[in-house]
């Protein structure tokens, strides 16, 4: 078995669901190479797509509404849509390194590459194993016009959604999203908190914003941080945006209990050191901080599928969620004063969680076997 998995950067939470399926088959001694669909696309085609998959998932809660509809509309036995045929601008260059480096595995945590190996199908006669995983609680869309072999879906409660989409049934697996072993595996609470300087007498807030920096982080900082004494700290990941950490940083300089950081590959000792994580709702972190069993509060979402994560974490009793921040905070703090709640939440994700998404997506890929079915025939 040679592996293919192909992501993209339209946000760090694709490309870490794509990192946790290849561990897991580095893991066990198999060839898997990781790329993103975008490196074979013109500068042009690249920026094309990506403002695409902006506007359809994230830019306005009307788009995103209405999406389905449009899509649905604008998809058929012959028609895809925009995204599909931005897709199709490279997928002959990425059909040539495929048959050039004898592929026969291709895994796909984000929809790019999706609609290009499904041009692939259906011009080349592509014949290989073919597998979307979709990275958020919500069928995004123009999932339903890619053609795979199987879509491992976050959970079998969005079964009804996927498949009202016009995915077959059989071809829906719900294993969940793939996460690192490190969140699974992490040191303990006492351990993480001794290696942040953080003692046993002290409560701990953290504050993840994405790897973008997104959202109105500096009003809810300072919400938090007049909601809190001195025997909280209060840990600020800015991701990339290094000047909301320089107005955060010059805003709270001399305040040893606040410690804006920059981006970090330790994020699950930060989630383990926490009593309660406040964080955007996107998928990959919302998944990670279940495993790391964090009682999670979701901040103000980006309009479109962050909106249908929060809302399925919240009906599950796994997060706290509202659309005024004032509202977050007030939540958010009495979660952080209230050692049962927390731990009520913790239960909750241990009953609708599935850290163990990526061993479980690994060994289905495997046991099905190299190869996949060929699409003969059909329009473009």
């Amino acid at each position: 078995m040679k592996v293919l998995i192909l992501s993209t950067g339209t946000g760090e939470g694709h490309n870490s669901a794509a990192k946790a399926v290849k561990e897991q088959f580095d893991k066990n001694g198999i060839c898997a190479t990781m790329a993103d669909a975008l490196d074979f696309a013109s500068e042009h085609a690249a920026r094309y797509g990506r403002n695409l998959y902006i506007w359809s998932t994230v830019r306005a809660k009307k788009v995103f509404a209405g999406a389905y509809k449009a899509g649905r509309a604008i998809t058929s036995s012959r028609h895809k849509s925009p995204v599909y045929y931005a897709n199709t601008l490279y997928a002959d260059k990425l059909y040539r390194y495929i048959t050039d480096n004898a592929y026969d595995t291709i895994v796909m945590p984000h929809l790019f590459p999706a609609e290009a190996v499904t041009f692939m199908r259906r011009k080349h006669h592509l014949q290989i194993a073919s597998y979307f995983i979709a990275t958020d609680y919500t069928c995004i869309p123009f999932t339903e016009e890619t053609e795979m072999d199987y879509f491992f879906i976050p959970h079998e409660d969005l079964l009804e959604e996927f498949a009202g989409r016009g995915i077959p049934r059989q071809k829906l697996v719900p294993l969940g999203i793939p996460v690192s072993e490190k969140y699974v595996n992490l040191p303990s609470k006492t351990q993480c908190r001794k290696k942040l300087g953080i003692g046993p007498d002290r409560k701990c807030i953290l504050v993840m914003t994405g790897s973008m920096g997104y959202g109105h982080v500096e009003s809810l900082v300072a919400r938090l941080v007049e909601g809190t004494g001195e025997d909280t700290f209060l840990y600020v990941m800015g991701g990339t945006n290094e000047k909301l950490k320089g107005r955060l940083r010059e805003t709270y300089s001399g305040v040893d209990r606040i410690r804006i950081l920059d981006f970090t590959e330790n994020a699950q000792e930060y989630m383990a050191a926490a009593d309660v994580l406040f964080t955007k709702p996107g998928g990959l972190t919302s998944t990670e901080a279940v495993a790391a069993g964090v009682p999670l509060v979701h901040t103000n979402p980006i309009p479109g599928c962050e909106d249908r994560n929060a809302a399925f974490f919240a009906a599950r009793g796994m997060s706290l969620a509202d659309k005024e921040e004032k509202e977050i905070v007030r939540k958010g703090l009495g979660l952080l004063a209230d050692a049962s709640a927390r731990e009520q939440m913790r239960l909750c994700q241990g009953k609708y969680g599935k850290p163990d998404a990526a061993r479980k997506i690994y060994e289905f890929i495997v046991k099905q076997g190299s190869g996949g079915t060929q699409d003969k025939g059909l329009p473009l």
